[in-house]
């Protein structure tokens, strides 16, 4: 990538934290990937927390990081964060490209002529939806966010102008980016491990799956209200905060895995009846990797799953639920068992997930840039 002059740019990558392997710094990983020698910049960094392709180059952190033992606490430190990212300085680079779904778009320290492209997850959810999850999730901080949430609130509208042009990682986010600062956006959907993430001819068992961090807003407790409703055994893949909560309440039906690499994943997919997703999830990655491997899918017919999930129509890929409920989630388990099972195909259902793959995105993004370099004569 040059600029009008000829010269290499100069790229800044900005991730709000590195504290492990998401979604979000999966999607970081590519753009690392097609930025060549692009220096990151992020809140706080847990060393070796993430893959080589981000560990391998050079983190700045903010001063966020210093504080002792950050690592068990930073999400309380939110009130903080908006200093912490200003702190940072981008003035040396050429093109600065946020990943952010906190308030890594409000990086500081811009010069003239710059271009500042950011990658939106979501609008702050602490601040703009999922509100009382996140209250209740916060224990004693919870009093501090709601304090606070007012003047948080102003400075994310107000640091949405540093940023020329968003991309949103879904249309649900394309619209709550519009509503929350008044800017329109492209959509472009994460990137997908579909060659890793792909069927294999196992035949299927009668457990139903969900893969989720146990956290309040997944509704975990919907997944197992509704499979104890129906009887139907349960296996679910995660950690988190609710953990102890989910193990109590867990009946002889229902399976706490816990942690799992990425192979046990992918064989629980291909072996599961179906996945279950009663989230309303800004995208959610879980449900296309369920597919790519030939999994249907029975999800909350909200946010990201209207852009991944194919329920009806020719080559469907799953079931969609109307409200947010263990009732309505059981009432789409049993409509799904009473479709046909060659409804669903495997090799059409990997086909339709390969509209999210890497390369997919890759390609996406430069094609959101190619215009925006035109305007400034640099070339990708």
């Amino acid at each position: 990538m040059h600029n009008a002059d000829g010269k290499p740019l100069r790229v800044a990558l900005v991730h709000d934290w590195l504290t492990g392997m998401r979604g979000g710094e999966k999607v970081l990983a590519q753009l690392c990937e097609l930025m060549g020698e692009a220096d990151i910049f992020t809140l706080i960094h847990t060393v070796g927390a993430c893959s080589e392709t981000i560990e391998s180059r050079r983190i700045v952190t903010s001063f966020l990081d210093k504080l002792p033992a950050v690592r068990r606490y930073y999400r309380l430190m939110l009130p903080l964060m908006p200093a912490a990212i200003e702190h940072l300085s981008i003035a040396d680079y050429d093109l600065v490209i946020s990943s952010s779904h906190c308030v890594a778009k409000g990086i500081g320290g811009r010069k003239a002529g710059q271009l500042h492209v950011s990658y939106c997850h979501t609008p702050m959810r602490y601040l703009w939806a999922l509100q009382r999850d996140y209250d209740a999730s916060m224990g004693v901080g919870s009093l501090a966010l709601r304090l606070m949430r007012p003047a948080l609130r102003s400075w994310d509208r107000r640091s949405a102008s540093r940023v020329d042009h968003f991309i949103a990682n879904s249309n649900c986010i394309a619209r709550r980016i519009e509503t929350v600062y008044g800017r329109k956006s492209d959509v472009l959907h994460p990137p997908v491990d579909v060659d890793f993430y792909h069927p294999k001819p196992i035949e299927r068992e009668d457990f139903y799956l969900m893969v989720s961090a146990l956290s309040p807003y997944k509704r975990v407790d919907h997944a197992i209200a509704a499979c104890k409703k129906l009887n139907r055994p349960l296996k679910i893949i995660g950690t988190g905060q609710l953990a102890r909560e989910i193990t109590k309440a867990s009946g002889s039906d229902v399976e706490l895995l816990g942690w799992a690499d990425d192979e046990t994943v992918r064989d629980h997919y291909r072996r599961c009846r179906a996945l279950l997703f009663p989230t309303l999830e800004d995208f959610g990655i879980v449900p296309v990797e369920a597919q790519s491997c030939g999994c249907p899918v029975i999800a909350f017919g909200s946010g990201g799953a209207l852009d991944t999930v194919r329920d009806g129509g020719d080559n469907p890929t799953g079931v969609l639920y109307p409200t947010q409920t263990a009732e309505s989630l059981a009432d789409a388990i049993v409509k799904f068992e009473q479709l046909p099972p060659t409804q669903f195909d495997p090799q059409q259902m990997h086909k339709w997930a390969k509209h999210f793959s890497k390369q997919a995105f890759r390609e996406g993004f430069c094609e959101i840039l190619n215009p925006l370099f035109a305007e400034r004569g640099w070339s990708i």
